[in-house]
C-alpha cells in the first residue's frame, strides 16, 4: 500500500484522489471509448476496495449510489483504498442496453481475454487493472427490464468474511449465491477478492429506497473494514436473514395480469399470488405460490406469456420476521415526514 498504485498509464499515490479514464476501445466513428474511475487513498495502508457498477449497461442505480458516495463532503477514508467505477459498461449505458454490442452479457464474459471478443476484452481490462488489485470488491446491480428486485445482498455466505461483510450492509435479505461461470464474482474470487452483489431496483429507473439503502451499505462495509469512522445510528439495526434457497414462480397460462402479492410481501404457500386474465374475459387463471417466502423480485409488466418468471420468492424458516425487517428498513430510509416517489 506504501508503493505507487498504478492503473493504466496512471500512478496513484498514497495521500490522493485521481480520477482517471482507462481507455477500452474506439467505435467505428473513430471516437475513444473509455471507463471512468475515480480512486481514493488515504495515507494509512489498509484493504483495497472496488465498488463497480453497470456491468450490465441499462442498471443505473449503481451509478448514482456511487455519485452519492464521491459526492458526499464527508466521505474521507481512514486507511486503505477505494477504486470508485461508476460505470464498466460504458457501450451498454450509452445504447440504454444491458449487453454489449456483440450482443454479450459482460457478467458472463469473465475472466475475459485481450484477444477475444469485445466483451471478453472489457472483462480482462475491468479485471486486469482493477479488480486484480483488491481485497474486496461491492458490485452493484437491478432486476432486468421490467423486473424489480427487493434491496438484497447475493455472496458465497459459506465464506464467513463474506457472510459477516454481508450481514454488516445492513439490508434484510441476503441470499447464498453460488459463483456462476463467466461471472464478474467467480472471477474475482480465483484473484483472491471477496465480493458483495447488491441486487436492488429495475433497470433503466432510479429508485430512492434502493439507492439509500446500497449508499448506506457501503458505508457499513467501509466502516467495518476500518476504512471510514463509525458512526453511531438513532434507526434501529436490521438483522438479515439468510435464504439458501430461492425460486421463480412462473406463469401457468398466457394473458394479462393483476398482482395480489407485490415486492417485499409474505406469501404462504398455496396462497393466490395474482390472476392471469383472458383479454376477452373468456378465463381467469389463479397463480398459486408453490413454497411460502418473501417476495424479492417481480416482473412489473402486466403481460406474460405461459411460462414467463412472475414472482421471485426467497424461502425462509421464519417469513414473517423478515417482513418485520423489510419494514425496518423503509422505515429507517425513509422517515414517516418524508416522502418520494421512485421515477416511473
Amino acid at each position: 500500500m506504501n508503493n505507487l498504485l498504478r492503473i493504466g498509464d496512471v500512478d496513484i499515490v498514497p495521500g490522493s484522489r485521481v480520477k482517471l479514464d482507462l481507455p477500452v476501445a474506439s467505435l467505428y466513428t473513430d471516437t475513444e471509448v473509455s471507463i471512468p474511475v475515480e480512486v481514493i487513498r488515504a495515507k494509512k495502508p489498509g484493504p483495497t476496495v472496488f465498488i463497480s457498477a453497470a456491468i450490465h449497461g441499462d442498471e443505473l442505480n449503481g451509478i448514482e449510489i456511487i455519485r452519492r458516495l464521491l459526492a458526499t463532503k464527508s466521505f474521507k477514508l481512514s486507511k486503505g483504498t477505494v477504486i470508485a467505477v461508476p460505470i464498466v459498461n460504458v457501450y451498454g449505458v450509452l445504447n440504454q442496453s444491458r449487453y454489449m454490442p456483440d450482443r454479450r452479457d459482460l457478467n458472463r464474459s469473465f475472466p475475459g481475454s485481450p484477444k477475444g471478443s469485445l466483451a471478453g476484452r472489457l472483462a480482462h481490462l475491468f479485471l486486469d487493472e482493477i479488480v486484480s488489485k483488491c481485497d474486496y470488491g461491492i458490485d452493484l446491480h437491478t432486476g432486468a427490464i421490467h423486473r424489480s428486485n427487493f434491496p438484497q445482498i447475493r455472496a458465497n455466505l459459506r465464506d464467513s468474511e463474506t457472510q459477516e461483510m454481508a450481514r454488516i450492509f445492513g439490508v434484510p435479505v441476503l441470499l447464498n449465491s453460488e459463483l456462476r461461470d463467466g461471472s464478474l464474482r467467480e472471477a474475482a474470487s480465483e484473484l483472491g477478492a471477496k465480493v458483495l452483489l447488491y441486487e436492488a431496483g429495475q433497470a433503466l429507473r432510479f429508485d430512492e429506497l434502493s439507492i439509500r439503502a446500497g449508499l448506506k451499505g457501503i458505508l457499513n462495509v467501509l466502516g467495518h473494514l476500518g476504512m471510514v469512522r463509525k458512526r453511531p445510528s438513532r434507526s434501529k439495526t436490521v438483522d438479515p436473514f439468510i435464504a439458501n434457497h430461492s425460486n421463480w414462480v412462473r406463469a401457468t397460462v398466457s394473458g394479462l395480469v393483476t398482482d395480489l402479492k407485490m415486492l417485499g410481501d409474505h406469501v404462504n404457500k398455496g396462497e393466490v399470488m395474482a390472476h392471469i386474465c383472458s383479454p376477452t374475459g373468456r378465463f381467469v387463471e389463479k397463480l398459486i405460490a408453490p413454497k411460502s417466502g418473501v417476495i424479492i423480485g417481480k416482473q412489473n409488466i402486466p403481460l406474460v406469456q405461459e411460462g414467463d418468471a412472475m414472482y421471485h420468492v426467497a424461502n425462509f424458516e421464519e417469513p414473517t420476521d423478515v417482513l418485520e425487517h423489510i419494514e425496518q428498513l423503509q422505515d429507517n430510509l425513509v422517515p414517516n415526514d418524508e416522502k418520494f416517489e421512485s421515477n416511473p
